[in-house]
């Protein structure tokens, strides 16, 4: 599917049938490669002239938003398929694909009243747009912090029982170091002690029974030595490890990874209806930016053909050349763009032409 598209206006002076037709028969003639579509939009309520212009102000920065929002969840999407082992899927509208909803674009009376003020539509979708986007960052936070924990946890299950400098808790009478015999030292949690004194002499074969005393006790850790024979120092520190990991973080473990798969899927499936509800107040908002600029640029009553094409990029300045052929060419030069000398872009983003024109990309 193609994920750029023009969002394209055209002035009507007879009919905007044969102006359709017209358009139709250049596309196929010269950029037969071009997909080409009707946008339909419904008869909006103008207002006043100074709202209008002062709608248009604003138009280009929602659009940036929303936009931006619609991008955001599908990167979102995107990192959660990947990381879920799920095979990328075409992002839908009520079960349409995206695309197909923006070239078969109906505007929705039921969500959005034509009689309604266009200020009020688009105030209406930037609101519930924010609304969704705040809510992707709680879900996205709440997820990423289970996340981390996972990660923290993992991280200690490779790493040395020692978290800190401890040349200044351990004195020397502490330690046995003999040609047969060594002092190792232990890290435990708080909560699990009893464990430790309970199942240290058991570790290996080789521990000096009631070898080990505790040196030092913090908010979170005790430090214990135990003593055994050095053959099974390297023996001992991994069955410690591996116990410390099975015991005491088993359960801690087992439910950050279903909490983990949880969120993960139940966010994905939010994203899922999310990105569909944002894409639908995206397409009429470009219906409203489409009006409200046509009404600005040609006047009223309202009088406009508003399509829809997929130009490749080499096919581009032809397409270009063949919509500003349908505009009335005695005004073609003043809408040249800044590189050729003309007045430069309208309505913010809209490349400078003699008709409205802006684009949407779908990724």
């Amino acid at each position: 599917m193609a994920t750029r598209y023009w969002v394209v206006s055209l002035p009507v002076q007879k009919s905007a049938s044969s102006l359709w037709s017209r358009l139709q028969e250049s596309i196929s003639k010269h950029s037969f490669d071009t997909p080409l579509y009707r946008f339909n939009i419904p008869n909006l309520r103008v207002g006043t002239l100074d709202s209008l212009l002062a709608l248009s102000d604003d138009l280009l920065k929602s659009n940036s938003f929303i936009e931006g929002v619609s991008h955001k969840i599908r990167r979102q999407i995107e990192d959660l398929e990947k990381v879920s082992g799920i095979l990328s899927r075409s992002l839908s509208v009520d079960g349409v694909p995206v695309d197909s909803y923006l070239t078969r674009f109906v505007w929705d009376e039921a969500k959005f009243p034509t009689m309604s003020p266009l200020r009020e539509i688009v105030d209406g979708i930037h609101v519930q747009v924010a609304k969704i986007e705040d809510d992707l960052k709680v879900r996205v936070a709440e997820y990423n912090n289970v996340r981390s924990q996972l990660n923290a946890i993992n991280r200690k299950q490779t790493g040395s029982l020692a978290v800190r400098e401890l040349s200044g808790i351990v004195k020397p009478q502490d330690l046995i170091t003999s040609e047969h015999l060594v002092t190792l030292l232990a890290v435990v949690p708080k909560y699990s002690q009893k464990d430790w004194l309970s199942s240290y002499e058991t570790l290996t074969s080789f521990v000096v029974p009631r070898s080990s005393k505790k040196l030092h006790e913090d908010n979170e850790y005790a430090l214990y030595t135990v003593t055994l024979f050095h053959r099974d120092a390297d023996n001992f520190r991994s069955k410690a490890r591996e116990r410390e990991t099975q015991e005491t973080r088993k359960h801690e473990l087992e439910k950050l990874m279903q909490d983990q798969d949880s969120l993960r899927s139940s966010l994905l499936q939010w994203c899922y209806t999310s990105y569909g509800e944002v894409f639908t107040s995206w397409m009429h908002f470009c219906a409203v930016r489409v009006f409200a600029e046509s009404i600005l640029r040609y006047g009223l009553p309202p009088s406009f053909l508003s399509v829809v094409l997929a130009p490749s990029v080499k096919s581009e300045k032809k397409v270009r050349s063949i919509l500003e052929g349908m505009c009335d060419s005695s005004n073609s030069t003043f809408w040249k763009t800044d590189d050729e000398g003309g007045m430069g872009g309208f309505g913010g983003d809209a490349d400078a032409h003699p008709y409205v024109s802006f684009t949407i990309n779908l990724i």
